[in-house]
């Protein structure tokens, strides 16, 4: 029988259950059949259209039958389309805020991945740095951004590092129990194997937890990339100093001047961010990982 030995590491392939024969092989993805291409492109097209329906159901009748309200507080599909994206004054506030809305949200994100990785990897080197560090991480997770907006507004200003702040402060969290659980879920016989030929702790964690981690790290970045979106757009509520109006200080602009056309229309495209967000980290997993991981 012929053994294999990883170059890197000096462990028996076939001590791990691997078969030699097979490395380098990866399973192949099977082709998408008729009636899923059907059910993924039709089924969120009838969605689509329902809720289209109801939306106009609700600005023609339903706002003053059920809430005792006008039908202007929840415009027409076909108005806000018009008065928001058709309109090139309003067209141009939108997207100059949703450029700042999307640089405050990556940022925040990028320094969540950075500090949460570091953390959840102190974490998982040693017990009692995961008992002393999770409880502080949760009473952050848990603590109403609203309570302590004059802190953040004292240390910060109000201007964009705030609302980078609310970022990290909301999207931190995923991040690190994802990538904790990740790292702390590799079987107890790998983990053995790597002992037995005297693995450094540095290997260890590069060779053998962080590859297992990945399906987890990367649900956590989805997780947090969506946060982070709500983040900026509730930091922007609050912190709207300097020249630099993300879409949510744009949406609040026009809540004061009654505009609702205009602020569904802001809320369009802040969902749309938020959606761009998860399906980006969405394909950067299949193309990290894809090739090892398959989706059951």
């Amino acid at each position: 029988m012929t053994v294999g030995i990883d170059s890197q590491t000096g462990i028996s392939l076939n001590a791990l259950g691997a078969d030699p024969s097979l490395i380098g092989e990866t399973k192949p993805s099977g082709r998408p059949t008729r009636k899923n291409v059907i059910a993924s492109v039709l089924g969120p097209l009838v969605f689509l259209v329902v809720f289209l329906a109801l939306w106009e159901y609700m600005h023609l009748d339903g706002m003053r039958r059920f809430f005792d309200k006008p039908g202007f507080l929840l415009p027409s599909v076909v108005t806000v389309i018009d008065q928001s994206f058709l309109d090139s004054v309003v067209r141009q506030q939108m997207i100059t805020g949703l450029a700042w809305t999307t640089f405050a949200a990556l940022t925040g994100l990028a320094i969540s991945v950075v500090l949460g990785i570091t953390f959840a990897v102190m974490m998982a080197q040693a017990r009692w740095i995961e008992r002393s560090m999770y409880p502080y991480l949760v009473a952050a997770q848990a603590l109403p951004v609203l309570a302590v907006v004059p802190l953040i507004g004292s240390v910060f200003g109000g201007g964009l590092s705030a609302r980078i702040f609310v970022c990290v402060l909301i999207s931190i969290f995923p991040i690190v129990t994802n990538t904790l659980f990740g790292l702390t879920s590799v079987e107890k016989s790998q983990h053995e194997l790597f002992t037995l030929h005297g693995v450094s702790r540095s290997t260890r964690l590069r060779k053998l937890q962080f590859p297992s981690a990945m399906p987890s790290i990367f649900i956590g970045f989805r997780i947090s990339a969506g946060l982070s979106v709500i983040g900026a757009i509730v930091g922007e509520q609050f912190f709207r100093a300097g020249q630099k109006p993300g879409i949510g200080v744009v949406i609040e602009q026009f809540r004061q001047k009654a505009r609702f056309p205009q602020v569904y229309g802001g809320l369009m495209v802040a969902a749309a961010l938020g959606i761009a967000v998860f399906f980006a980290f969405g394909a950067l997993r299949k193309v990290a990982i894809g090739r090892w991981y398959h989706d059951s």
